[in-house]
């Protein structure tokens, strides 16, 4: 199985419970996560329509590395939206593999 594969197995459905409790949570301070849900939300939409090949996620990787800063982790925030912060980085890094 390609790493891309793995890391999407053990990401994806942590992610799928993670992201909506932290936007619900964070949202408020810090807005760009509203965003980050949106973009994680497609980036699900495009690996649900395909089993076997890697769809384009480039532009949605991209975008979130912008709107993250690099995936950097603001000061004020807790472990969870760390872990979906560091989920995606890796998920992001095993894609460009």
């Amino acid at each position: 199985m390609a790493r891309f594969e793995e890391v999407k197995e053990r990401n994806l459905k942590l992610l799928e419970t993670y992201v909506p409790v932290v936007d619900r949570v964070h949202g408020e301070h810090h807005p760009e996560f509203h965003e980050v849900r949106r973009l994680f939300e497609e980036i699900g939409a495009k690996l649900s329509q395909t089993d076997t090949e890697k769809p384009d996620l480039a532009g949605e990787f991209a975008r979130l590395r912008d709107i993250t800063d690099g995936y950097s982790v603001p000061d004020d925030v807790c472990e969870s939206y760390a872990a979906v912060y560091h989920m995606l980085a890796e998920l992001d890094e095993a894609y460009h593999a």
